[in-house]
């Protein structure tokens, strides 16, 4: 049969290389990458078309991402625009929130219809979920979750076979952040201390685009193609990372003043700002003036008196901001005008206290919901919360039977109503209507 000279080792690497195949083959990842293309497609066409520049003799540079030599995708130089372009701001702002004005009754009664049932838990990794992804299908709902130990779990949540979820070990310090491409659905890029991969989820291949001894602890994209990224690391430097050149280490990197950068999250509508958060310190920065030192932020978000954990802004305006602290209180900031120094618009009082052996609250925006976002809960009986941007809390998720544990990283779908929460086990808890 051409096998039978094979070891039980190598048959059993044989047999996982056919069922890894048989698993992302049913994903139909294809599907979504051209439904995702359409919508990417709509969005450029609503861009307002600069007019092109007089041409200057081109001359030899060295090879670096079109974002840190101010250009467009387009082949568009950018426009030089003052640290706080508020007239422009606000009116994004205005346009944008007209399209999400929030329906929280509607909302509430979604957020209702979401249920937890026993064959929606999982244990997808072997430990303590650090990060978690979704992925942005409307046909199949794809779970990525990373854990302590540097494995990456894939969870098919609509396979009822026992086989619907997988698991790779592509690094070997804990999974601090994880992100599926918005332009190649089939790429799952996953952070780790020391390293920055591409997993093709297709071909379960995890490339390495990126390496580095200072310890990574975050990333987000600065473009939607997803060839440039901003990196943080724990002793306080971000770094700029391009996926096109060869090389493994950052193509910038240097010093924002923090003692640490736990998160970094890019503005929505302007990609030249991006928010971290570090120890005490919540500051926005513009990417296009950022110096080896001595860098001064955009704007700085005050009134943190202990470490924070994480700062996000709001998934479609970026009007707001929201903050996880140590000193166990949420903060929510109106960041629809940049200025020098921002307080807090709301403060909301929530237990994190979570210790040495969860892992710490992040506070997440519902993509679907400007205004809303979605939080980790110490309290009893276990539950995630929703909280509105005003200090609300909307609604509170929950199941006496089936959920019984801290879910401290969660993620909720992009397009449908889907909340996914990860303990300190390894287990995933899928909330659906």
């Amino acid at each position: 049969d051409g096998y039978s000279q094979l070891s039980a080792y190598e048959m059993k690497r044989l047999k996982n290389i056919t069922e890894n195949a048989k698993f992302f083959a049913a994903l139909q990842l294809h599907k979504s990458a051209a439904r995702l293309k359409q919508i990417a497609t709509k969005r450029q066409s609503h861009v307002v078309k600069r007019p092109k520049p007089k041409k200057v003799e081109e001359e030899p540079v060295r090879r670096r991402s079109m974002r840190l030599l101010r250009v467009e995708p387009t082949g568009i130089p950018m426009v030089e625009t003052p640290a706080q372009p508020q007239a422009e701001r606000d009116l994004h702002a205005d346009d944008d929130a007209v399209k999400c004005t929030p329906d929280i009754t509607r909302y509430r009664e979604s957020l209702s219809s979401m249920v937890l049932s026993e064959e929606n838990i999982r244990k997808v990794v072997k430990s303590r979920v650090c990060s978690m992804a979704i992925h942005p299908s409307e046909s199949t709902i794809l779970v990525a979750a990373g854990d302590k130990w540097g494995n990456v779990g894939l969870w098919n949540v609509v396979s009822e076979s026992e086989e619907g979820a997988h698991m790779f070990t592509p690094h070997n310090f804990p999974v601090c952040c994880m992100h599926f491409s918005p332009c190649n659905p089939a790429h799952l890029l996953s952070l780790s201390n020391d390293t920055l991969r591409c997993g093709d989820v297709t071909r379960a291949v995890f490339d390495e685009i990126c390496r580095s001894e200072d310890n990574f602890s975050s990333f987000d994209f600065l473009e939607d193609n997803a060839c440039t990224a901003i990196v943080g690391h724990w002793d306080g430097a971000v770094a700029v990372v391009d996926r096109r050149t060869q090389a493994m280490a950052p193509e910038l990197s240097v010093d924002i003043g923090f003692r640490r950068t736990r998160t970094v999250h890019v503005h929505p509508l302007s990609k030249q700002y991006f928010l971290a958060a570090g120890a005490v310190d919540v500051c926005v920065f513009d990417i296009r003036h950022l110096k080896s030192k001595q860098n001064e932020p955009v704007s700085s978000l005050k009134g943190h008196i202990k470490s924070v954990a994480s700062a996000y802004f709001s998934p479609v305006t970026g009007s707001k901001v929201v903050t996880v602290s140590a000193d166990d209180k949420l903060r929510i900031y109106d960041t629809t005008s940049l200025s020098s120094t921002v307080t807090a618009l709301s403060v909301i009082r929530h237990n994190s206290n979570t210790g040495r052996w969860l892992t710490r609250f992040r506070a997440i925006w519902d993509p679907k919901q400007e205004h809303c976002f979605v939080v980790g809960s110490m309290a009893q009986p276990r539950r995630i919360e929703v909280f509105q941007d005003t200090g609300k809390l909307l609604h509170s998720f929950y199941n006496l039977e089936c959920l019984s544990s801290v879910c401290s990283i969660n993620v909720v779908h992009p397009r449908q109503n889907i909340l996914v929460g990860g303990n300190s086990s390894g287990r995933l808890h899928v909330f659906k209507e």
